[in-house]
């Protein structure tokens, strides 16, 4: 039964990661990966959000199925490095540092507004 809940999620999750990487990228005329940072940083918050305030079930629906499919470290490290290789190796840095922060950052506020319900 627990798989099936991490299946609903991540078939949720992995189009909604697509679509979201593909509508952010669109609109930035660069080449930092500002659709990944997105993703991830959202998926961030919310796995942080769930940690307070889910079932166990719901957990591996949403946290494990959900935000699993839709953040992306692979692609982040990919990115990354091609960033590196391609010459621009101050936004390749700043990925690494932004990620990072904006990552932590938003977990902390989802545990934080997790709190308040």
């Amino acid at each position: 039964m627990n798989w099936l809940l991490v299946l609903a999620g991540a078939a949720i999750g992995a189009p909604l990661r697509y679509l979201t990487d593909r509508a952010v990228q669109s609109r930035h005329d660069s080449v930092f990966p500002w659709g990944t940072f997105t993703v991830n940083t959202a998926g961030s918050f919310v796995l942080g959000l769930l940690t307070g305030v889910t079932s166990a079930h719901a957990h591996l629906l949403l946290g494990t199925g959900l935000c699993g499919a839709l953040t992306t470290y692979s692609t982040f490290s990919y990115e990354t490095l091609k960033l590196y290789e391609g010459g621009a190796k101050g936004y390749a840095a700043a990925n690494v540092a932004g990620s990072l922060a904006a990552g932590l950052g938003a977990v902390w506020l989802g545990v934080e507004a997790s709190r308040l319900f």
